[in-house]
């Protein structure tokens, strides 16, 4: 009866240790999936349109959602979870299972004693084991906490990726608006010019006028072609820069419901102008913060050196012997317990010490240089776009005064009463203007993104 409860018993331990090797299996397929969930979405391939029509803030959330690049920074972040879920489950218990087989092939083992020699059957054997282990130390322990601070600072890195991603779509986005505006303000000068040089040819042909004068006049119509082409494929560039933003192939036609007069308003640039400054919402603050907590806590990980490390294990191993015969010289039941203690390195581990403590005293005068110049840097940036939206709104009044001088020396000159180095001056004057209306924009917009990435607003 006792041989048949120990073979019972033999023959349940298998099943428990199995099932407990499911369940683990199981747990562990579980922790997989919630890790993965996050990039499953990412993965996915999603056809795109053939046009997009799009504000301002269309295009960024679109950018966002959509740019592989920001996509990889939030990978990041699912990677520094399973970071730190790989140092935490490093002191939890570990679970080892084993199951071999021997077979000795009818040997019989010879042993000689004083009464003579006598053989041993050597039975074939299945033999089970388990083990069970947890270590601990504080060095573990501050692994934790410094994953914690790692997937901050990946947080951190992605919200930054997503600032940048959404100023580059506003300046390119603004680009494109600009460069049609332009371009538009151009055909009509070309029309007027051209409207002009066939006239004045007929006059030249009737003997009128002079062909130098019809010459002159085919220069600024060519001279205007060219400026024309120049801001088509400029646009053309702004709008594959967006593209690209956008995650769209080149053949992704884009409409802008916008134009610039609504993302250049009056109110928007004097509330950003009028915000006050919180140093603790600037997300270059924040990630010196968390590059000095990262630090110090490097320091307390080299200390921790010195520290003890606790270590439990049980073993539980059994065998089965196919046959008569066979000694079992081993427990089937183990426990042991084990502190270790680190005496000796050299010096090792006080250099380690030495090197964390001065780079977190590096990290904080980095962090303290930092603080002092922002408020400064604030300052500066306040001022350039305050100098900036002057310059536009002088731009924006030269470029309609000059538009007026243009129209205006252009019927003088239809009627005889301007010259054509008169009309010649206004269409340069035309087109510096153009020009500088452009530098003037993009300098505004570069100055309202700056500002906006500086308060994260």
């Amino acid at each position: 009866m006792k041989e048949r409860i120990r073979k019972l018993n033999f023959e349940r331990k298998p099943i428990m240790i199995l099932l407990t090797a499911l369940l683990l299996s199981s747990a562990t397929a579980v922790a997989e999936d919630h890790v993965m969930a996050a990039t499953k979405a990412a993965s996915q391939q999603k056809s795109h349109p053939e046009s997009l029509s799009l504000s301002l803030q269309e295009a960024q959330d679109y950018a966002v959602q959509e740019n592989r690049s920001l996509r990889n920074a939030s990978l990041a972040v699912q990677e520094a979870y399973a970071q730190r879920w790989q140092t935490i489950a490093a002191m939890l218990p570990q679970i080892d299972g084993s199951y071999s087989y021997s077979n000795y092939c009818g040997y019989s083992a010879t042993m000689s004693t004083a009464m003579g020699e006598f053989k041993i059957d050597m039975p074939n054997v299945g033999a089970l084991g388990l083990t069970a282990s947890v270590g601990i130390n504080a060095q573990g322990i501050i692994g934790a906490l410094l994953n914690n601070i790692a997937i901050d600072m990946k947080r951190l890195s992605l919200e930054q990726s997503e600032r940048d991603i959404r100023s580059s779509v506003t300046t390119a986005y603004v680009s494109v608006l600009v460069m049609q505006d332009i371009s538009q303000l151009l055909d009509s000068s070309l029309s007027n010019i051209q409207t002009l040089a066939d006239m004045t040819q007929k006059t030249v042909d009737a003997g009128v006028a002079e062909q130098t004068t019809a010459d002159q006049l085919l220069v600024r119509v060519n001279t205007l072609k060219n400026n024309i082409n120049s801001t088509k494929r400029n646009t053309e560039l702004a709008k594959n820069s967006l593209r690209v933003l956008l995650a769209v192939p080149a053949e992704t036609e884009l409409t802008l419901t916008q134009n610039v007069d609504e993302l250049l308003s009056a109110d928007a640039i004097l509330a950003l102008l009028g915000e006050d400054f919180n140093i603790n919402n600037n997300l270059n603050y924040q990630m010196l913060q968390k590059s000095t907590e990262l630090a110090e806590k490097n320091v307390h990980m080299a200390g921790w050196a010195y520290g003890p490390t606790l270590s439990a294990a049980y073993n539980y191993s059994n065998q089965q012997y196919y046959g008569e015969g066979g000694m079992r010289m081993s427990p089937p039941n183990l426990i042991q317990l084990s502190v270790r203690l680190p005496l000796w390195s050299s010096g090792k581990r006080a250099a380690g010490v030495v090197e964390k403590k001065i780079a977190y005293e590096e990290a904080k005068n980095t962090l303290a240089e930092t603080t002092d110049n922002l408020g400064i840097q604030y300052q500066q940036l306040r001022f350039n776009l305050q100098n900036a939206y002057e310059t536009y709104l002088n731009e924006r009044d030269n470029i309609d005064v000059t538009q007026r001088i243009f129209q205006s020396t252009t019927n003088k000159y239809q009627w005889g009463a301007a010259s054509n180095l008169e009309l010649t001056n206004a269409s340069n004057d035309l087109i510096s203007a153009q020009s500088t209306y452009v530098q003037a924009v993009m300098t505004l917009v570069n100055a309202q993104v700056e500002l906006k990435k500086f308060l994260n607003n």
